[in-house]
């Protein structure tokens, strides 16, 4: 959750959609990541870039949501998503699952990608429904196949440490018949993630290789937890941030599917067959069956039932971003702690979080008096919130999409 801020007087980049492009000591690798050969590599990436972002609005909206835009840098956090794991795996092998309202955008951003690896859901049914899709895509191209599960939306400045990570898991995962998890070393007692508390680590094999990467077994997964507890979680060192990053090979998803999800591995295996004949035809079952799977979270179906867990020791700096509060961990703050990207003039105002995302006609926004809010702007509307209550932007947005006069804002 906490990464280090953008270095002062480094202003972000205005929010638009992105351009085309064509068992030791966790440790930074001492050489530059290479990229993987030539040769068709067994591992591969499923990145999720459904999500809607509706914490951003009005930045975020249903066609460009939060992982299609530029908010911090050139690339979007999709881009930056891809860009982080090529030089572990091959273009074509990342996939990526997103939905029908912004495919187009993705295929846009990302080129460098074989269209049949770009997906949309006909509908969202939750990450368990998406990851049974990947890995049958997957599983159509190898059975023998490792994959690593990735949000699109993530904020990882240490990609160094992030890609040795990425590797060492999924060698582990193509060796062993585990369910691999990367826990985020916390760095502060945040309530707004689940945790998975650790076991032992787990020690190699005689003969077997050493990795750089630290590996415990997974003791429990823990509900998003109050003050007291995430304060108790951290000072026992044992506990690790859910940050929603698996690894697995598609025999123990698709093993772990079958032991706890019967119904959603008889679908995975349908759309395997269908993913074998071809994209028409995968998208073409896809529509007919896809409604009507069950909607639950990977980790509701999976995750917390599967007693071959392994959690992979996140030590790279890391932060979801999860709503605009976060921007402040990310750009320069004057003295008063107010965090923006406009041309901003202010009298007694203090800790606001202030983003200019218009494109044309930007004037300077003057604030005075003004603590602990919120204030975005784009060229359509104009968003003020209370800091702490920026979790309820999700309800603003839902309350515009029942409006005819304001859908258009969504």
């Amino acid at each position: 959750m906490a990464t280090p801020k953008t270095p002062k007087g480094k202003a972000a980049t205005i929010a638009k959609p992105a351009p085309k492009r064509g068992a030791a000591k966790p440790v930074t690798p001492s050489a530059p990541a290479k990229k993987p050969s030539g040769k068709v590599s067994q591992r591969y990436v499923i990145i999720m870039a459904g999500g809607r972002g509706e914490r951003f609005w009005p930045v975020s909206r249903e066609k460009t949501p939060k992982q299609l835009i530029r908010l911090l840098g050139e690339r979007s956090f999709l881009q930056q998503a891809v860009d982080r794991v090529l030089p572990v795996v091959p273009a074509e092998n990342v996939l990526i699952i997103t939905n029908a309202a912004q495919v187009a955008e993705v295929r846009r951003q990302l080129p460098e990608l074989p269209k049949d690896n770009i997906v949309a859901e006909p509908i969202g049914r939750d990450t368990c429904a998406a990851v049974a899709l990947g890995a049958a895509i997957v599983g159509a191209r190898s059975e023998k196949a490792v994959m690593a599960v990735l949000p699109a939306d993530h904020v990882i400045p240490e990609e160094r440490r992030f890609q040795q990570v990425l590797k060492d898991a999924l060698d582990l995962a193509s060796r062993d018949a585990v369910i691999v998890t990367i826990g985020i070393q916390p760095t502060e007692p945040a309530t707004g993630y689940g945790y998975i508390q650790t076991g032992p680590v787990l020690a190699a094999a005689e003969g077997a290789r050493t990795y750089k990467t630290a590996f415990f077994k997974a003791e429990r997964f823990v509900e998003k937890p109050s003050l007291e507890k995430a304060t108790e979680y951290l000072a026992t060192g044992q506990y690790r941030w859910n940050a929603g990053m698996f690894v697995w090979s598609y025999a123990t998803v698709a093993a772990g599917l079958a032991q706890h999800q019967p119904e959603i591995s008889a679908a995975c295996e349908r759309w395997k067959k269908a993913a074998a004949a071809g994209a028409p035809k995968l998208l073409k079952v896809l529509a007919a069956e896809y409604p009507t799977i069950q909607k639950i979270s990977i980790d509701y179906a999976l995750l917390e039932k599967a007693t071959n867990v392994v959690v992979a020791d996140g030590s790279f700096a890391w932060d979801d971003l999860g709503a605009w509060p976060a921007l402040a961990r990310h750009v320069a703050q004057d003295a008063d702690g107010n965090a923006s990207v406009a041309d901003l003039v202010h009298v007694d105002a203090a800790r606001n979080i202030v983003y200019d995302g218009r494109t044309r006609g930007r004037t300077t926004i003057t604030l005075v008096g003004v603590s602990d809010s919120i204030v975005v702007l784009t060229d359509d509307a104009v968003l003020v919130a209370s800091r702490a209550e920026a979790q309820k932007i999700k309800e603003l947005v839902r309350k515009l999409a029942q409006s005819p006069k304001h859908q258009s804002l969504v």
